[in-house]
């Protein structure tokens, strides 16, 4: 069923990964790039999961 609520979590979250894709992942340009705080980037990142899978490493417990 359509949600216009959930319609719009989708989005936030693609524009958040885009913007990071395109900063490397640094949080601070791609706050600035989006339009928002350092801080509420990080919220959002928490909020929605969102995690560099690029870097990511199976079987690690942390960054590589």
């Amino acid at each position: 069923m359509f949600s216009l609520k959930n319609k719009i979590k989708e989005i936030e979250k693609e524009e958040i990964i885009k913007a990071l894709q395109e900063c490397g992942w640094v949080q601070a340009r791609a706050a600035k790039k989006l339009g928002i705080t350092e801080r509420m980037i990080g919220y959002k990142i928490k909020k929605y999961d969102i995690q560099n899978q690029e870097r990511r490493c199976e079987g690690c417990r942390g960054w590589q």
